[in-house]
């Protein structure tokens, strides 16, 4: 099955070029008809002429006879014939017994349907004979007899050639068949240009649209003409001035907006440094503390570990979105720096670690303990033991995987785990953890050029980073 076109330019073009190619062929089947029924019209006519002119001069007696004429002779009949004839032409004369004859035909050439009409007045017939196309002409000689005019039995049948005519109507229909080509051709040309001329502005539309998703704002296109594209490019221009205009109050909002988390988050720190000192102090005393005010000074110690996350990923998070973070890459052995993270962070115990030792890949060592332990401190929160990471080697890179046994994601909530702040189900609002600790791990691997994915498993949750060679 031909693939239907569905390009705009293809569209057009094969449209005006089918418009131009029905137009020629009406035009020539027109011109075609009429010139062969005036050719033929004008054959029949001289054939006609020349037949009757011929019948009406005969001067020897034939039908009834008067008193002193004589029958005619086959002598006088040939003379009939002979000047009835021409160049091609075969005649034939039919009286009574006697035939007389010029040329190849013979009676039996004579349709009957013409020699049956022939008897009532000057008739033709088209037939093809032997493979060539004739006219015949057919008249019965009708002669005075006092007031009236009878019929006197003499029929003369002339066969006149069609082959000349023949030969002008294929040079006709040759001519015409070449002035449609030469039409189509032009009409194509002109079809190419004329849909070059009408898209010229819907590439620029199309380019400059492309120039506004590439974040080229101040893309605009002179207007020109009144026409309905310059309606639309001028509408295009208002509307690429009115999402510039927002786009910059949009990114004036979201500088703000980080400029506001990042002087809190600092502003917040010099606070929470003196809690926690003394958070300390109150930690080392609840042992010897009734139980209710124990209680809660186990619970503030809770929320000031809380916050001090808090405000550490919002620090982390402003450095992100300053563009501000950068990498410093050294050597780092994969399996000791996790066995580092988890030991720093009192996890050892918890996780089981599966990395061939001697494994040495460029990284920064400091943001892939960040990458680590937020995925593995997400998955001991959040899920069931045995936790198990992993690492290896690829051709293309070091793959490390974290999975857990837990209850796992619910499968709606997996597209949207690296978004900021997102706790997947309504219960995990009061959980601990900032909620950033998976954007910071995404964004941390984006620096160094890798992916991060999420998928469930039966049972649990698997996540899997790759960082590429460096």
């Amino acid at each position: 099955m031909i693939p239907l076109p569905t390009g705009l330019r293809a569209r057009l073009v094969i449209t005006f070029t089918l418009v131009a190619v029905a137009a020629s062929l009406l035009v020539a089947t027109i011109g075609f008809e009429l010139a062969k029924t005036a050719l033929v019209t004008r054959a029949e006519t001289t054939a006609l002429d020349q037949v009757t002119r011929e019948l009406s001069s005969i001067t020897f007696p034939i039908g009834r006879l008067r008193p002193g004429e004589a029958a005619p002779t086959a002598k006088e009949l040939g003379r009939l014939a002979h000047a009835l004839n021409g160049p091609g032409r075969s005649v034939l004369i039919e009286y009574g017994a006697l035939i007389a004859s010029e040329g190849p035909m013979s009676m039996s050439d004579v349709p009957n349907e013409l020699h049956g009409r022939a008897k009532q007045s000057v008739v033709t017939q088209r037939k093809i004979i032997r493979g060539e196309l004739w006219l015949i002409v057919g008249a019965e000689v009708y002669r005075e007899a006092g007031s009236r005019i009878e019929a006197t039995g003499l029929r003369a049948f002339v066969f006149f050639p069609l082959k000349d005519d023949e030969r002008q109507l294929a040079r006709l229909r040759t001519t015409f068949t070449q002035a449609g080509v030469v039409i189509v051709l032009i009409a194509l040309v002109v079809a190419l240009l004329s849909a070059r001329q009408v898209l010229l502005p819907v590439r620029r539309l199309s380019a400059a649209a492309q120039a506004l998703g590439q974040g080229r704002l101040d893309t605009r296109l002179p207007v020109h003409g009144q026409d309905e594209l310059a309606e639309l490019t001028s509408r295009f221009n208002d509307a690429a001035a009115a999402l510039e205009l927002s786009v910059a109050e949009l990114r004036s909002l979201e500088a703000m907006s980080r400029r506001f988390v990042a002087d809190v988050s600092h502003e917040l720190r010099t606070p929470l440094t003196s809690m926690t000192a003394v958070a300390d102090m109150l930690s080392e005393e609840a042992g010897r503390l009734p139980e209710a005010p124990a209680e809660a000074v186990r619970l503030v110690l809770r929320e000031i570990e809380r916050l001090r996350e808090l405000v550490e990923h919002l620090i982390e998070v402003s450095r992100f979105d300053a563009g501000t973070a950068t990498l410093n890459l050294e050597p780092v052995n994969v399996a000791e720096a996790i066995d580092d993270c988890l030991a720093m962070r009192g996890w050892s115990d918890q996780v089981a670690v599966k990395a061939p030792q001697g494994l040495a890949v460029n990284l920064d060592p400091a943001r892939f303990d960040v990458i680590v332990a937020n995925l593995v401190g997400n998955a001991l929160k959040h899920g069931r033991p045995p936790v198990l990471v992993s690492a290896r080697t690829t051709q293309s890179g070091l793959e490390v995987k974290v999975r857990d046994h837990g209850q796992g994601i619910p499968r709606e909530a997996l597209p949207h785990v690296f978004d900021r702040f997102f706790k997947a189900g309504a219960g995990r609002s009061r959980s601990q953890g900032s909620g950033l600790g998976l954007a910071i791990a995404r964004a941390n691997v984006h620096l160094h050029g890798g992916t991060i994915s999420v998928r469930a498993q039966n049972p649990g949750t698997l996540f899997t980073v790759w960082l590429p060679h460096v």
